[in-house]
């Protein structure tokens, strides 16, 4: 927290979604030291001057100057954004007095807004929220009606409460003005993202045998669908409700972390920038950064433009045509490669790891580019796991064809990937993983958690129902180190899902309470 408020960015988003598992008390300790970073209490100060100092070290040998002058006045800078857990999720420690698990949203929601409403506004700064995963307008209704008992409850004016919409789902692009409507006077802009949105696009094509897509690295912000779903939520944004109110676009996140070779590192931070340098000439506001060190490397995009994103320039505004809904899936000719389901594959199993480590935001890269410093790791949360599987799915359930030639495999291009293929990748990229030194996989995982990502991954792959999120197979197994363990929670998983149609989204930990009478308190 210190690390961000220091940045020197204009917002930070505290990820209490995709970055944020539930390991032992890791959810309730982080509301905890956000209560200390906005309160300024004086373990946090101490913290702050500390990193201070160090991310000014850090400045002078990587950019030539320090970024931070007066550490205190720098702590004021920085507006914070808590980010909530998505309708999808139960909280996996907080339960109701029936002993069912609350919605992760109002628990993130409410804990954030209690505690630190008053400190926000005594110190001059706005309370936003960014909410992910809507698909609809009626879900966006109900975050209207929670933020504003919320405000209700703590006599605040309706509206108080600011949110950005993370637009992630295909269905929300579809519906984009209507949520705008319902969020009312919380709203106040957009975010487009990348993995999510690949994820959601590819469940939704799920039961499509022509819809495949091709390997991740050529999913860009300028691919088919992609550029697309960016240009909706930008004429979504300069489209006027009928208030004649605009909104602001929050452009996409920067993985790249500047740690590495010389070349690789300058490499990679050309490509940052001129991916910045896209996303401001289309008009975003702003842009997302994975890390601290990438802020100053960003940021002066924006600020050697010097004028203004949207307001004042023309965009078409927001249709609705045939010709729009098939933009927002289409697909594109790239390659379908060995080397790209390897890439899938390696860092789909690092994800599942590194979240049952307690870890779910991680610095990762293919197994094949371990001890290569040219090779950069990036930054990756739940959705990376997740959009890798998915897209693997497609390749071996759709039959997808590989595009190139592979001697390793003895595969040719015109072959189709199948389910022995995959099986003899997975045997691969997980050996690697085995073998891989601690500095990429921790040796404690590798008879522990590591084993039972490979059982969700594989799970995953071979069924012949997609599961909805991968993010559920993984928490059940939260606090879990043993495969039998995991294996009887996954089959219960997908067994319900399966027969059902239901998810099971509950700590498997948690032992319901009797049912007690509740005692009012004097």
């Amino acid at each position: 927290m210190a690390y961000a408020l220091l940045s020197g960015a204009d917002g930070w988003m505290f990820d209490g979604e995709d970055a944020l598992g539930q390991i032992s008390t890791m959810s309730l300790d982080n509301q905890r030291n956000l209560k200390l970073a906005i309160h300024k209490d004086p373990l946090f100060l101490t913290v702050a001057e500390q990193v201070a100092a160090e991310i000014n070290t850090w400045a002078k040998a990587f950019l030539g100057r320090e970024t931070i002058t007066d550490w205190k006045t720098q702590l004021d800078f920085t507006t914070k954004i808590f980010r909530a857990r998505g309708l999808h999720l139960d909280d996996r420690h907080i339960r109701d007095a029936d002993g069912v698990a609350m919605a992760a949203s109002i628990v993130d929601a409410t804990l954030y807004v209690v505690n630190n409403y008053k400190a926000l506004q005594q110190a001059g700064s706005s309370i936003v929220l960014y909410l992910p995963k809507i698909q609809t307008a009626e879900e966006a209704g109900v975050w209207n009606e929670l933020l504003s008992a919320l405000e209700k409850q703590v006599d605040l004016e309706v509206g108080t409460i600011k949110v950005y919409v993370l637009v992630e789902q295909l269905e929300a692009t579809h519906q984009l003005m209507e949520i705008r409507a319902a969020l009312g006077k919380h709203f106040v802009g957009y975010n487009t993202g990348r993995w999510d949105y690949i994820n959601s696009v590819s469940d939704a094509m799920a039961w499509d045998k022509t819809f495949i897509n091709p390997n991740i690295e050529a999913i860009t912000m300028t691919y088919g669908y992609m550029r697309n779903y960016e240009d909706r939520v930008r004429q979504a944004v300069n489209t006027p409700d009928v208030n004649g109110n605009f909104a602001l676009w929050q452009g996409g996140m920067e993985p790249n972390i500047p740690v590495g070779s010389e070349e690789g590192v300058s490499a990679s931070m050309k490509k940052a920038v001129a991916g910045a340098q896209r996303e401001q000439r289309e008009g975003a506001s702003g842009k997302w950064v994975a890390h601290w060190k990438m802020v100053h490397i960003v940021r002066p995009v924006w600020e050697n433009v010097g004028q203004a994103n949207q307001l004042g320039r023309e965009f078409p505004r927001l249709t609705y045509t045939q010709q729009d809904a098939d933009g927002l899936i289409l697909i594109e000719a790239a390659p379908t490669d060995i080397r790209g389901a390897r890439n899938l594959l390696s860092v789909a199993l690092q994800y599942g790891n590194a979240f049952g480590q307690g870890m779910q935001a991680a610095a990762l890269k293919p197994a094949d580019f371990f001890g290569n410093d040219d090779i950069l790791y990036l930054m990756e949360d739940m959705a990376t796991g997740e959009i890798r599987l998915s897209i693997l799915w497609e390749w071996m359930h759709k039959g997808a064809i590989l595009t190139e030639d592979d001697a390793e495999t003895d595969t040719k291009a015109g072959d189709v990937f199948s389910e022995g293929l995959y099986q003899t990748l997975l045997d691969q990229e997980y050996d690697k993983l085995l073998n891989a030194s601690n500095k990429d996989v921790y040796d404690a995982s590798k008879t522990t958690t590591l084993p039972i990502a490979r059982e969700i991954a594989n799970t995953y792959m071979l069924s012949e129902v997609k599961p909805p999120w991968f993010i559920d197979l993984l928490n059940i197994n939260l606090n879990n180190l043993d495969l039998a363990v995991a294996k009887q929670r996954i089959s219960l998983y997908m067994d319900t899902l399966v027969k059902e149609g239901k998810r099971v989204t509950e700590n498997l930990d948690f032992v319901k309470p009797v049912k007690q009478t509740p005692v009012s308190a004097l």
